[in-house]
This record gives structure tokens, sequence and C-alpha cells, in this order.
């Protein structure tokens, strides 16, 4: 074979070597777009199921600020599940920037034993408690059971509830909901303190100023008005300093970013680094 023959076949071999690499990054199953805290794909769940565990997860996060998701797919093939969880891991960011404390428990329930069917991807922020050990015991203990039993919902109720139950041993900043409405309560405790101290000082002087003299009767009208515009102020005020601290409502908490409105929720910039583990039942 001659050098420039040589050369062309080196050529081809590279360019087919290409397609194909092509042609199978094409055929990887697609990461699906966040949009509930439960997303079944595969069809393991009614949907009164999935939204119970959906609620549980939303009541989870609003409670600790931490999220927790669970995917249920057909499969990963023609990747493992642990190459798949790591796509969705980068896609989703689950968790609070900065605190890590996403969560990620994947279902792939038609995949080959090779390829695992079971996953759970743990952030930083939540790798003290629910370490590889940890989630490997979820996993092949809790849930597995029931899945070989054909009780996707008793599984997935029973991981949730192991998970919530090990990240709850995270020392982890708090959430920053109940804030605004403990600021919300203090404030109308003050003014309504501020209000019976008023009334009463107003009644006492309006009961002295009308047993000194019947012609003083115009005053005392005066005071009373002047009382109830005093009073009516100090609502006023109460109302916009509430309405202002209580506005708004949840953002986030911790600097997270994530939201819970308008039919879905996305991830706050949490980051993974592959800590977890897979099984199968």
């Amino acid at each position: 074979m001659s050098h420039f023959s040589r050369l062309l076949a080196f050529c081809l071999f590279f360019l087919l070597a290409g397609s194909v690499q092509v042609a199978g990054a094409q055929d990887f199953v697609a990461v699906p777009t966040l949009t509930s805290h439960v997303m079944d794909q595969a069809g393991m769940l009614d949907e009164q199921q999935r939204r119970t565990l959906d609620q549980v997860l939303t009541d989870y996060e609003t409670r600790t600020g931490s999220q927790i998701a669970v995917l249920l797919i057909a499969s990963t093939a023609p990747e493992a599940i642990e190459q798949y969880g790591i796509r969705v891991a980068d896609a989703w960011k689950l968790g609070r920037k900065g605190i890590d404390d996403g969560v990620i428990l994947i279902v792939a329930k038609d995949n080959a034993k090779a390829l695992r069917r079971l996953r759970i991807e743990a952030g930083r922020g939540v790798q003290g408690s629910l370490t590889d050990a940890q989630s490997k015991r979820i996993l092949e203990d809790v849930i597995a059971p029931h899945f070989r039993q054909n009780d996707y919902y008793g599984g997935l109720a029973a991981g949730i509830s192991a998970l919530t139950s090990l990240l709850d041993r995270e020392n982890l900043p708090a959430t920053e909901k109940q804030e605004p409405a403990a600021q919300y309560d203090a404030a109308w405790l003050e003014v309504a303190v501020l209000v019976i101290m008023l009334a009463v000082f107003f009644t006492a002087l309006l009961l002295v100023r009308r047993r000194t003299s019947s012609r003083n009767n115009l005053n005392s009208n005066a005071w009373g008005n002047a009382a109830g515009v005093i009073i009516g102020s100090i609502l006023n005020e109460a109302a916009h300093r509430t309405g202002s601290s209580g506005r708004g409502g949840f953002s986030g908490g911790g600097g997270g970013g994530f939201s819970s409105g308008g039919g879905g929720f996305s991830g706050g910039g949490g980051s993974f680094d592959g800590g977890g583990a897979s099984g199968d039942w």
C-alpha cells in the first residue's frame, strides 16, 4: 500500500469514528426539564400517588430549604445510571447555592442489571449524614424490598422518609421563610399594646373633663375626635409596616434562588461531585 493510500485510509478511519461518536451521543436519553419534585416518565405511579409524594417534598423544601427530587424513567441506555445521574445533577442544580443540599433519586425501571436501576445523587453539603454507605442502604434495604413486590409508591415513600430523616441530621442553615411572619406578629403585638394604653389614657382624660363642667362638652368631643384620629393613624402605620415586611413571601431561603411558583420549580444552584450510590431490585 502506498503512502498516499495509508494516509487516505487513516483519515477515513477517524471520520468514521467521529461519526459513530456523534451518533452515539445523539442516542443518549435526554435529561427532562425540571417541573416538579416528582417526575414520573415511566408510569410507575398514578396521579394521586405522584401528587402526594410531590407535596411531601414541597413541604420539606419549604420547612428546611433543602431540595429533594425523584425522577422515574424507563431506561438510561446506552448509559449506565451513574453517567446519566451526573448529567441530571449538572442540569438541575438542586439545592441552595453554596449550601449544596440537593438530593436526586433516580429510578430507571427497564434498565438492564448491568446499567443499574436505582441511583441516589447526593449534593456536597449533605454527604456528612447521607454518606455513600447510607445511600446504598436506602436503595437496597428500604426501597428495593417494596419494588420487588411492584409496590413502587411504598418504596418511594419509604425512601423519601429515610432521606429526609438523614438530611435532618445535617447542621444546615435554616430556611428564612418564617422570618417575615415573625416580624409581622411582633409588629402587631407592639401596636396592640400601644393602642390599649392610648385608649385607657384618653378614656380617663375624657371622664375627668366631663366631670368638671357641662360647658366642656365641646372640648370633650374634640378630645374624642383627636383620640380617634391618633389611634387610626397608629393602625394605618401598623398595617403599612406589616404589609411591607410580609409582602413577597418566600423568596428562596439562604440565597438559593429556587422558586416553586407558576406550576414548577427550579434548582437553586447547588453542586454535586458524584457522591451517592447505585442499586437494583
